[in-house]
């Protein structure tokens, strides 16, 4: 009898134990701290920061050497190359710091942010980002990084085979910091366009507005090619500038998909807005020329699709398929008369019409996301013609002005600045004899 009671008595104690660890481990489950990283948006993260590494190289190099004469087609591919290293290693000394962390000074905030950053110090391994935060801090700096890249690279379309090598890798460092990083402070970093409500998905104004008009100014102070109307300039290569496109094509979905900075369904809509814009513009451009120039090139199909991939940039995450489906056909007319028509008409010599297909393509999407952009696909997004927000138009066409007026007033300076220390152009034996072999010691033939 004893015995018995021993034993219900040692159960009973085993199941109070029991309960007790289960409770517990109830208790210390329900609260333990959750882990602010996602493993799917932090995976699409880095996929989409390859994805817009590949627009620089090899897309943005080859799509603008097959365009340039034999002559400068390494020249064209070094341009790339370097900025790709050049803008990395200044991206983590200084750019990330004054694009996206705060300043100190609460006044200056709304204009630069601050050095606290300065060569990533303060950054921790396992911090989400404070403007994503569902993604380590280090995906966060990266995926902006390749943004940095392909901006500055943009603009080599508009002073190909006339610009030093050395100058270039000055004005792509000096640019970088003194106008990509305050215009993206400005409008994704905390500064004054943003807060005053500027909608640019993944980079309208900041990249292709902010590029080409770089890129204008550039090819106004270097000046015409040589021979330019006397000989021909005719691609080298158009199969290059097809793959180049191609890559382009393909690497903007980290572009613009990316921007949403999770693996949701804002990511999914801003994909599928990006390839309706871009096939819609590469049809209109390349009926626009089939109708005027009597037969459609393959260099206006693919002139096409960048400018409709750069006009839906600004406003992929904000519109509706029918949305980007007009965005797409305006950019396609609209590019084909600026990069075609209008250069022949006032005479700037803009070599790969990078003005014409990113500063007007740019320009173009960050005002038709004011009148497209829907509340119900995003909703910070209120457009003029979906959502009856005419306000929103004003902002918009503010941003543009502003991001315009400021990149050509600093990089006017930032060229006189490079003339007076190194010199812009090459001499005018080089530029015929060509930059491959006189700037690089190389030719496409060994």
């Amino acid at each position: 009898m004893k015995l018995e009671n021993l034993k219900k008595a040692g159960m009973t104690a085993l199941a109070a134990a029991g309960a007790l660890a289960l409770t517990a481990g109830v208790a210390y489950a329900a609260d333990a701290p959750k882990d602010p990283l996602n493993a799917g948006d932090t995976a699409w993260m880095i996929t989409s920061s390859a994805l817009v590494l590949m627009m620089t190289i090899p897309g943005l190099g080859l799509f603008y050497g097959g365009m340039v004469r034999k002559k400068n087609v390494l020249a064209t591919l070094a341009q790339s190359f370097g900025a790709t290293c050049l803008i990395t290693v200044l991206w983590m000394i200084i750019g990330y710091s004054i694009a996206f962390t705060a300043n100190p000074d609460k006044g200056m905030n709304a204009w630069i942010g601050g050095f606290g950053y300065l060569f990533l110090g303060p950054m921790k391994l396992n911090a989400v980002s404070s403007l994503a935060g569902t993604i380590p801090e280090s995906v966060y700096m990266f995926f902006q990084m390749t943004f940095a890249i392909i901006t500055p690279a943009l603009i080599a379309g508009a002073l190909a085979d006339r610009m030093k090598f050395s100058a270039f890798l000055w004005f792509m460092g000096l640019w970088l910091i003194f106008v990509y990083c305050p215009i993206a402070h400005w409008v994704w970093g905390g500064g004054w366009l943003g807060a005053a409500g500027a909608l640019d998905y993944a980079g309208g104004s900041v990249v292709h507005l902010n590029a080409g008009t770089a890129a204008l100014v550039t090819c106004l102070v270097l000046g015409k090619r040589v021979g330019l109307g006397s000989e021909s300039m005719a691609p080298h290569n158009l199969v290059l500038s097809v793959i180049g496109a191609s890559l382009l094509w393909v690497g903007w979905f980290g572009f613009n998909a990316g921007s949403a900075v999770t693996a949701g369904y804002n990511a999914g809509m801003a994909a599928a807005a990006t390839q309706i814009a871009t096939a819609a513009a590469a049809l209109a451009w390349m009926f626009a020329e089939w109708l005027i120039a009597k037969k459609p090139s393959v260099l206006g199909m693919i002139s096409g699709a960048v400018a409709g991939l750069v006009a839906i940039t600004p406003a992929s995450g904000f519109v509706d398929p029918v949305g980007a489906l007009i965005i797409g056909l305006a950019a396609g007319v609209v590019c084909y008369i600026s990069a075609v028509w209008m250069k022949k008409a006032i005479g700037y010599d803009d070599s790969l019409d990078a003005w014409g297909v990113h500063g007007v393509g740019g320009a173009l999407g960050a005002i038709l996301t004011g009148a497209f952009a829907s509340n119900a696909i995003n909703s910070v997004g209120k457009g003029w013609l979906i959502d009856g927000n005419f306000g929103q138009m004003i902002v918009q066409l503010e941003d543009v002005g502003a991001v315009f007026i400021y990149c050509a007033i600093v990089t006017f300076i930032i060229l006189k600045v490079i003339d007076l220390i190194v010199g812009l152009r090459v001499s005018r034996e080089v530029e015929v004899e060509g930059l491959d072999i006189n700037l690089h010691g190389e030719t496409v033939h060994g």
